[in-house]
């Protein structure tokens, strides 16, 4: 069973994925930190020496590889925001796991993100602006990848976390009763 999450940059993956994965008793894998080891060094540094292609190269081989070992046991994958960029890694992700977009809009993401200086496509003059952009080309990328959508807004993340497991157990995805027994095919198509 693989549970990936989609979403913008700073919509909460990597923080409500590792919560997600503790009450799955699952493992956690973070994409970015998947490519930051694989490059050896920061992704901000790479895009600065090698641009976006190549690190969409590198991310395509991350995600490759993460989605070849779904069967290795229950993992909750926290993707980077761009990895829908590239029609192969949509498919992936559809293919090989239950995929949850964790939705929020640009002013949100704004106010979340404002101070933020890791994030390379979010270093310009007009970060607001650019998470507008972003949203606008990707959103409808998230939509078409996801199999289940879950508005970030303002809960707790303890309330997202909740609703992501209400929704996969709704669906079949988790047996009632989680964590003890999750489906052994929890990545059928929806």
């Amino acid at each position: 069973m693989l549970i990936s999450l989609v979403g913008m940059p700073g919509g909460g993956k990597s923080t409500v994925g590792k919560q997600l994965a503790r009450r799955l008793r699952a493992n956690f894998v973070d994409t970015d930190a998947a490519i930051e080891r694989r490059i050896g060094q920061t992704i901000r540094t790479f895009f600065e020496e090698h641009g976006e292609a190549a690190f969409r190269d590198v991310e395509s081989e991350v995600l490759r590889s993460l989605t070849g070992e779904a069967g290795a046991g229950p993992a909750v994958l926290a993707t980077g925001g761009g990895i829908v960029l590239r029609p192969a890694n949509r498919e992936l992700l559809r293919k090989h796991s239950s995929v949850v977009y964790l939705h929020s809009g640009p002013e949100e993401l704004f106010k979340r993100l404002r101070h933020d200086t890791v994030r390379p496509l979010l270093q310009g003059k007009d970060p607001l602006a650019k998470l507008r952009e972003l949203y606008q080309q990707r959103h409808p990328l998230y939509q078409e990848v996801a199999h289940f959508t879950v508005e970030t807004g303002r809960p707790s993340i303890a309330t997202l976390v909740n609703t992501v497991l209400m929704q996969l157990e709704l669906a079949g995805v988790l047996v009632p009763g989680f964590p003890q027994s999750p489906v052994e095919n929890g990545n059928a198509r929806r």
